[in-house]
C-alpha cells in the first residue's frame, strides 16, 4: 500500500517556473508581454467602451467585435497578472484550485473566440452573398444566440478539463514547467496514466478548431465565389476589403494556435522554450492585435474612436 497522504499525493500548490533556465531574463522577457497586456486591454475597453456608447455602431457586426473584445479582455486578465507577478517578483506558487480556475477560464474563452470567428464569418458571408437580406437574416435575437451558442458550448467542452485533472494523482511532482497553467503542462505532471485527458484534448481540439475553421473556409469559398462575380473590380475590391480585418484576426489567432499544437504533441526535439513562447503568442496576440486591425480597417468605427479622443481634447482645451 501506497504510504502517502493526500497531499503529498495532490499537492496542494503548484510552482510555477516561467521559462526554464532564463529565470535570471525573466524581468527583460516581461517588458514586452507588459506592453502587449497594456495594449489589449486598453484597446478591448477602448472598443467595448465605444461599441457601447456609439447608436450608430450598434450592428451586427460591431456586436459580434463586441463579443471578441470582451473575449480577449478575460483572456489578458486572467493570464497576466499571475504571469507578471511571476517575473517582477518571483511569485511562482499558484494554489491547485486557483491553477484549475485559471485552466478554465483560459481554455473556455479560447474556445469561445474560436466560435466567436465562426460566426463573423457568417456575418460576412451574409453581408456579400446576401446582402438585401442582412437585416433580415442577422437580427438582435440571431446575434445573441450565437453568442450564447459560442459560450454555452465553449462551458461545456471544457468542464472536463480541470475535473479529469483534478482527479489524477501527482505525488510530489508540482513544478509547471510554464507561464500559467497550461491543461497539458498541468497534466503531464501526473504520476499516472493520463490517457484519457489527452484523448479529450484531442477531441476537443477535433470538435472546435477543425470544425470552425471548416466551416471558416466554406464561408470564404462562398464568399469569393461570389466577389469574383462581381460586374467591376472596383465591387471586387470593396467587397474583399471589408472581409480583411476578419481575414487577419483569424490567422492570427489560429497560426500560433496551430503552431503550439503542433509542436506539443509532435515536436519533441523543440527546445521547452520554444513551445511555451508560442503557447503564450496564442494567447495574448490576438487580445493586442484584434482592437489594433478593426480600429485601422472598419471606418465607421475609426472615425468614431477619434471623433471620441477630439472631443476630449476640445474639452481639455477649454479648461487650460
Amino acid at each position: 500500500m501506497l504510504d502517502l497522504n493526500n497531499t503529498s499525493i495532490n499537492p496542494l500548490v503548484f510552482i510555477l517556473v516561467g521559462f526554464p533556465g532564463l529565470e535570471a531574463f525573466h524581468i527583460w522577457i516581461s517588458l514586452p508581454f507588459c506592453a502587449m497586456f497594456a495594449i489589449a486591454v486598453s484597446g478591448n475597453v477602448m472598443l467595448l467602451l465605444t461599441i457601447k456608447t456609439e447608436q450608430s455602431l450598434h450592428k451586427p457586426m460591431f456586436f459580434f467585435l463586441s463579443m471578441l473584445a470582451a473575449t480577449d479582455f478575460i483572456i489578458s486578465v486572467t493570464i497576466m497578472p499571475k504571469m507578471l507577478s511571476l517575473f517582477w517578483f518571483n511569485s511562482s506558487e499558484i494554489v491547485r484550485d486557483l491553477c484549475l480556475l485559471q485552466m478554465f477560464f483560459i481554455h473556455t474563452f479560447t474556445c469561445m473566440e474560436s466560435g466567436v470567428l465562426v460566426a463573423m464569418a457568417f456575418d460576412r458571408y451574409v453581408a456579400i452573398c446576401n446582402p438585401l437580406r442582412y437585416a433580415i437574416v442577422l437580427t438582435h435575437m440571431l446575434v445573441t444566440k450565437l453568442g450564447l451558442l459560442a459560450f454555452f458550448r465553449s462551458l461545456i467542452l471544457v468542464i472536463p478539463f480541470p475535473v479529469l485533472a483534478k482527479r489524477l494523482l501527482f505525488c510530489d511532482r508540482n513544478v509547471i514547467s510554464h507561464t500559467y497553467c497550461d491543461h497539458m503542462a498541468v497534466v503531464r505532471l501526473a504520476c499516472v496514466d493520463f490517457t484519457v485527458n489527452s484523448m479529450y484534448v484531442l477531441i476537443v481540439a477535433v470538435s472546435t478548431g477543425a470544425l470552425d475553421i471548416l466551416f471558416i473556409a466554406l464561408s470564404y469559398t462562398s464568399i469569393l465565389r461570389a466577389v469574383l462575380r462581381l460586374p467591376s473590380k472596383e465591387a471586387q475590391h470593396k467587397a474583399f476589403s471589408t472581409c480583411t480585418a476578419h481575414i487577419l484576426v483569424i490567422l492570427v489567432f489560429y497560426t500560433p494556435c496551430l503552431f503550439s499544437t503542433l509542436t506539443y504533441r509532435y515536436g519533441h526535439h523543440v527546445p521547452p522554450n520554444f513551445q511555451i513562447l508560442m503557447s503564450n503568442l496564442y494567447l495574448l496576440l490576438p487580445p493586442m492585435f484584434n482592437p489594433l486591425v478593426y480600429g485601422i480597417k472598419a471606418k465607421l468605427l475609426r472615425q468614431r474612436v477619434l471623433s471620441m479622443f477630439s472631443k476630449k481634447w476640445v474639452v481639455s482645451e477649454d479648461y487650460t
